[in-house]
């Protein structure tokens, strides 16, 4: 047998085959197939066409290019070695409950715990909760501030990955009272004491009001400069501050922008402590991701298991040391024991099967992710000195600027959500779940539109199908799932002839939808339109755009779904 050739071996880097003029050629072709392009549109409008901007207003190329790496002006990679840590997360009522799930998350291959505390949990409820776990092996996470303090004042034999979380500043955000930094050093010198850690820099308190990634990065930045200025007061070295502190952040299934989130987090924190003059060795990043509660649905529940798969994926792959998967019913209330089973597996399945964390920063030196990354810190710097000019204030303006944008992309079906916005399934039944706070005081993105399902229509609209079925069923199934999307069923007339075929099928309906062809509706769309009035349709609406037909109103591609559907649903009230 003969080795391999030389240029069999050789790497797209060392000898690059084609050029961009060449890959713009190509791409619009495609979309001038699809209509996207003109014959008269140049090549190059391909990087326009199929850029697309993220919330904070970075552009995100199609592809990347070597040029992408010319002036960044970040730098750092992550560190993590091998497998990421698997925590599992609990929140009450119930003690004994959550004690039952620990044990069969830790036999289940989960490898710390995190508890929080507010959430049904008290002080008082920790021990009971750990009765029987090894806490010399298992870290545990307690959120609660001076109250997780003193539930584990008394615990001993701590494994040193264990952390007590104090982060007022996170519950000052979510709305509670004024935060009191002196908790911070408190808990901090227990920390010290027990050889743990003590501080988290919540980020996903940011993220859970509807904040943009650089907006959550932003608030990390800034709530943890001010814990480690409030630890150097207290009489911690810098570098003994440092150690004190853990980032969590959220992670979604925007796949590559979660990717560059990670990455960016580890450069931001790395300049903070260089520029606090930490030593070298000290400014070290230890990041916690947790699956976004937001991005999770209530309904079409185990789409979530998408959603959180690909997030645990850029969460690992972007270095982040610590994993929360959340179950996917998460959503409904207190997850079940399958719930929280698949999410355990999910990262087993990364881990294990998929070997996603045998390779240090697999996304390292592509193009595009190194300079999504770099966009991204440089934003999210600009954020920390605004809330560090104007206070927390000035970021919950931004943030509730971002929930307008989104909320809006998401009402014109722009940021689609399966399940909710479409494909929706209206007769699906909610698994029960106990009531959880901390899922309720959560907004999650497809509100608006879950609670147009929590309460169904009263009544069914007449779908109009004008002609055969292969002639009406591309507007029929839209205008069927936009409406379901609302909480809206249709009783649907078949394939049709004429207006009279039509209306011997309307039995009475109070809304009516046409769906058909535009040749359909321009040969007899009018008549049927009279002829469901005169049989006593109180509202019609077409499937498409109105032309000339008088319609009480229509709903095409782009339509404000979310004000189409309340306007649908007065109309049938």
């Amino acid at each position: 047998m003969t080795g391999p050739t030389e240029d069999r071996l050789a790497l797209a880097s060392e000898q690059d085959r084609h050029s961009a003029a060449d890959w713009e050629k190509i791409t619009a072709a495609v979309l001038r197939k699809s209509g996207r392009l003109t014959d008269e549109d140049p090549d190059a409008t391909v990087w326009t066409k199929l850029a697309r901007t993220t919330l904070d207003g970075i552009s995100v190329a199609p592809i990347g290019t070597p040029a992408d790496l010319e002036g960044l002006a970040t730098a750092g990679r992550p560190t993590r070695e091998g497998a990421w840590d698997i925590r599992a997360q609990y929140d009450g009522p119930d003690a004994k409950a959550v004690n039952q799930a620990i044990l069969a998350d830790l036999n289940g291959g989960v490898t710390s715990l995190w508890i929080q505390l507010g959430a049904g949990l008290t002080a008082a409820d920790v021990a009971p909760a750990l009765e029987g776990v090894d806490l010399s092996i298992a870290p545990v996470v307690v959120d609660g501030g001076i109250e997780g303090a003193e539930a584990l004042a008394a615990l001993d034999g701590l494994h040193a990955d264990s952390n007590l979380g104090a982060d007022p500043l996170a519950v000052q955000l979510r709305g509670g009272a004024g935060a009191d930094l002196g908790q911070v050093a408190t808990v901090a010198k227990l920390a010290q004491q027990k050889g743990v850690r003590g501080v988290v820099v919540d980020a996903t308190a940011a993220h859970d009001l509807g904040a943009s990634d650089a907006q959550e990065l932003g608030y990390a930045l800034y709530a943890g400069v001010s814990y480690l200025r409030a630890l150097v007061d207290a009489g911690l070295s810098v570098e003994e501050a440092a150690a004190q502190v853990e980032l969590r952040i959220a992670a979604t299934d925007e796949q590559f922008p979660t990717i560059a989130k990670f990455r960016a987090a580890r450069r931001l924190w790395a300049r903070v402590l260089e520029l606090s003059g930490a030593a070298e060795e000290a400014r070290v990043t230890r990041i916690h991701g947790v699956t976004s509660r937001p991005m999770l649905a209530k309904y079409d529940s185990y789409v979530n298991m998408l959603r959180t798969t690909v997030a645990s994926f850029a969460a690992g792959v972007g270095g982040a040391e610590a994993v929360t998967v959340l179950p996917f019913d998460s959503a409904l209330g207190v997850p079940d024991a399958f719930g929280r089973r698949i999410a355990r597996n999910t990262s087993h399945l990364l881990i294990d099967e998929s070997h996603v964390a045998k390779v240090a920063d697999p996304a390292g030196g592509s193009y595009a992710v190194e300079k999504l990354t770099d966009d991204l810190a440089r934003v999210a710097w600009d954020v920390l000195g605004e809330i560090e000019t104007s206070g927390l204030d000035a970021l919950t303006t931004k943030i509730a600027a971002t929930v307008e944008t989104r909320e809006k992309q998401i009402a014109q079906r722009k940021r689609p959500l399966t399940g909710v916005t479409e494909f929706p399934n209206l007769g699906e039944t909610l698994p029960e779940r106990t009531p959880s706070p901390i899922a309720d005081a959560v907004r999650r993105y497809g509100a608006s539109f879950e609670a147009l399902r929590d309460e169904p229509a009263a009544a069914p609209v007449f779908l109009a199908t004008l002609g055969p079925v292969a002639h009406h069923t591309a507007r029929a199934t839209f205008i069927t799932n936009l409406l379901a999307a609302g909480g809206i069923a249709v009783e649907a007339a078949g394939p049709t002839t004429d207006a009279a075929d039509l209306t011997s099928k309307y039995a009475g309906q109070k809304v009516a939808v046409l769906a058909g062809t535009d040749k359909a509706y321009a040969e007899w769309g009018a008549d049927a339109i009279s002829a469901l009035r005169d049989a006593g349709a109180a509202y019609v609406i077409l499937a498409g755009k109105p032309g000339d037909l008088a319609v009480d109103d229509s709903a095409a591609m782009g339509v404000d779904a979310l004000a189409f559907l309340n306007r649908t649903r007065e109309a049938l009230a």
